[in-house]
């Protein structure tokens, strides 16, 4: 029991800033609290203890804020970060390294017995205000944006956001934003906010910029090769560097602002 409790408490080092002591989270972090108390009267519900099993789910939601029904399985380092309002279902199964922030619903959507809540597979993260509805799956390493309705299952390693919830980000998109952070790095250009699912043309245009880049500089690497295998003696020098802290970057940062600024005033909203 102890070991079990210090792996909780080691888990919220690793995913809360704002932990500072030992004794701290052991005292003052209600969503542990909450897991601790599930413990134990998810093990009085498997001994068919029910109303000994609901009264200590009870007790527990008035001293944190956190509901979890005594019947709802949950894996091991288990973390409800705030913890007030949150609502956890009797079938819905949560894995190993989740994390739930305040506000989370993992509800149903029928009042027929059996399953009707959701599954969450290992390493899922889930937003504040989240509402995760029905007997769906949440695949591993998954995440839902804060305030999103989730409704159909999540495949893994996805984000999704919004509502109905839909997924913005895969796996795939996730390689190729790391392509673009790496080749944004390369050049000198801070590529922050440049992501698939960015509704802003310009940061989008930029990011498609960065992947042609990314290809060409590929290409090139492929020639070079093949020119340097069949005897030449081509690319033995890197490309130069980029200093955005240059006089002449900064001169040329400052004349492109000032041209945007006289564009920009020079615009008549009535045409």
């Amino acid at each position: 029991m102890f070991k079990r409790i210090k792996e909780d408490i080691n888990s919220v080092f690793n995913r809360d800033p704002a932990a500072r002591t030992f004794f701290e989270v052991l005292t003052n972090y209600p969503g542990l609290h909450a897991i601790w108390a599930h413990r134990l009267s998810h093990k009085c519900w498997t001994n068919n203890w029910k109303l000994l099993a609901r009264f200590i789910s009870t007790i527990a939601r008035w001293i944190t804020g956190v509901e979890i029904h005594p019947g709802a399985t949950i894996g091991r380092r288990f973390f409800i970060d705030h913890g007030m309002g949150v609502v956890i279902g009797e079938t819905a199964e949560i894995g190993n390294d989740c994390t739930l922030y305040h506000g989370v619903t993992l509800g149903g959507t029928s009042w027929n017995a059996g399953k009707r809540h959701p599954t969450l597979h290992d390493g899922v993260v889930i937003g504040a205000g989240a509402k995760v509805l029905g007997p769906l799956t949440v695949g591993k390493n998954a995440k839902v944006g804060s305030n999103s309705v989730v409704v159909k299952d999540v495949p893994s390693d996805a984000t999704v956001v919004g509502i109905p919830g839909r997924v913005v980000m895969t796996v795939t998109d996730k390689k190729e934003t790391q392509k673009r952070e790496e080749i944004a790095q390369k050049y000198g250009f801070d590529a922050y906010a440049v992501s698939p699912d960015n509704p802003d043309p310009v940061a989008s245009t930029i990011g498609r910029l960065l992947d042609h880049i990314h290809m060409m500089d590929a290409k090139l690497n492929d020639m070079c090769k093949v020119i340097n295998q069949m005897g030449g003696n081509v690319c033995d020098k890197g490309l130069p560097d980029i200093d955005v802290d240059s006089p002449d970057f900064k001169e040329a940062e400052e004349q492109a602002a000032n041209q945007r600024k006289e564009a920009f005033d020079s615009f008549d909203p009535k045409i």
